[in-house]
């Protein structure tokens, strides 16, 4: 995602829009209506078709006296004394963080699960290694500040790092960095290298990815039976080389596979439909795409056997992930549940992404939040309780100017969502904070003491489940 491409105008459409059969009168469970007890859920989960209601893995949902011990922290109690500051910054407009009462769900206890969870709540650095020029551009290592205008220093992930978030994601272009038979220029992957070596000197973790090549050229990825060879191609000879140079670091780098992969200018771009000849066959084709991927980094020796790998499905949307075609890939590395499926929400689509859409978030009015209880426990339920780990890798709100307030509790409210069941979520940071484009910049990487620290502090009141 990036300012200067079309708007995702259908990315995160209504999640109940994207699920078939979805009606949009789910009633997510009630907080008063829960009872205290445990209850273990049936073996075999299910959801309706019109997901009005989830049985089974949502009665999973508990509420106990460890639970309300841990809500009692030091940490917590922190949040509730001083909710209108964070690191010494006030908030504006007189601000207060949500107090949103969120359930917490059974998680199984695998080591997949438990790895996603300390993931927690992270960042984009958006706009930065992502940026491209397909024209030309005199000094290639210039494209780092094209979209944004900062370069990346030691100090600035620290900061990043010191304000709470231990996750970071670097989206990568690569198709204006490389020569004959996709050879990424050195320079270049040792840029990369240096950045992803910042967050790691940290103790973060770091996502690396292929963001912006997907498109119909001569290099690059495009889903269809056309295209499909040169995509892995394309794929396994990227991979290779960053498998290679990155052998070495441990599981807090992860791999990502793909970025949001789709029917560029296709009239379906970014709304599968199942009805499609075009749609079935780009969700096939993403499959072997996914498992090119995973192939290509097992074979390739040191870490790369058991590191965690980031796979979508179509657009890396919810209803790309549920389509009857999508499928995980097999992985033969010899450990068990080292693959992610990967998601990306900007969810409501009316107040989180489309402009001018709505500017109002209202975490008490289910009109508000019934589309993130609809696709969080449909995550849970097919993917979470089931051992299979999830990362939501984008999420956020635009600024449309006088709404911080709204942004404020829809990141509480996501947040809190999200990491109730055990679901990392990591922010689209653009850097972009005025104007009419998609602002989604918390992290004023220009003007640190300028950053939007009220929704920082609401990803972090909810960081911890």
């Amino acid at each position: 995602m990036n300012s200067h491409n079309i708007a995702k105008v259908l990315l995160s459409i209504s999640i109940c829009a994207l699920l078939t059969g979805c009606d949009n009168k789910v009633v997510p469970i009630q907080e008063n209506d829960i009872n205290t007890d445990i209850q273990q859920p049936a073996e075999d989960s299910e959801i309706s078709d019109d997901l009005t209601k989830v049985t089974g893995a949502e009665d999973a949902v508990k509420e106990n006296d460890e639970i309300k011990e841990e809500e009692q922290t030091e940490e917590d109690v922190s949040y509730e004394s001083v909710s209108n500051e964070y690191m010494g910054h006030t908030f504006k407009d007189g601000i207060v963080l949500p107090d949103i009462d969120t359930k917490q769900y059974i998680l199984p206890e695998n080591e997949a699960i438990s790895f996603i969870n300390d993931l927690a709540v992270g960042i984009n650095l958006g706009n930065t290694f992502d940026a491209y020029k397909d024209d030309g551009f005199s000094d290639e290592m210039k494209i780092e500040e094209y979209w944004q205008g900062v370069h990346t220093t030691p100090e600035l992930i620290k900061y990043i790092h010191d304000l709470g978030f231990g996750t970071i994601r670097i989206p990568v272009s690569w198709h204006n960095h490389i020569s004959d038979d996709v050879q990424i220029s050195e320079q270049w992957l040792d840029r990369v290298e240096d950045v992803a070596h910042y967050a790691l000197d940290e103790g973060m973790y770091v996502i690396i990815d292929i963001h912006h090549d997907n498109h119909l050229k001569d290099v690059g990825i495009y889903p269809d039976r056309a295209h499909l060879e040169q995509s892995k191609h394309y794929i396994s000879r990227i991979w290779t080389q960053i498998g290679e140079r990155f052998a070495d670091e441990d599981e807090h780098l992860i791999f990502e596979g793909m970025n949001e992969p789709r029917l560029v200018g296709h009239e379906n771009e970014w709304e599968f439909n199942n009805a499609k000849d075009d749609c079935v066959e780009a969700a096939e084709c993403i499959n072997e795409l996914n498992q090119t991927f995973v192939d290509t980094v097992r074979s390739l020796g040191g870490n790369n056997a058991s590191r965690y790998l980031m796979c979508p499905g179509y657009t890396a949307s919810v209803g790309g992930a549920f389509n009857p075609w999508f499928k995980l890939p097999k992985d033969n590395g010899g450990y068990d549940n080292r693959i992610i499926l990967s998601i990306h929400a900007y969810t409501p689509y009316n107040f989180a992404l489309e402009y001018p859409g709505v500017k109002t978030f209202d975490y008490t009015d289910k009109s508000s939040t019934s589309d993130i209880d609809v696709f969080m426990s449909k995550l849970y339920t097919e993917y979470i309780y089931k051992g299979i780990p999830v990362i939501i890798g984008e999420f956020g709100a635009r600024n449309k100017e006088g709404n911080l307030k709204d942004r404020v509790d829809y990141a509480a409210y996501f947040t809190a969502t999200a990491r109730s069941r055990g679901i990392p979520v990591i922010w689209w940071d653009n850097n972009e904070f005025n104007g009419s484009g998609e602002n989604f910049g918390i992290v004023n990487r220009r003007d640190p003491d300028n950053s939007t620290f009220e929704i920082i502090a609401a990803l972090m009141k909810y960081k911890d489940r």
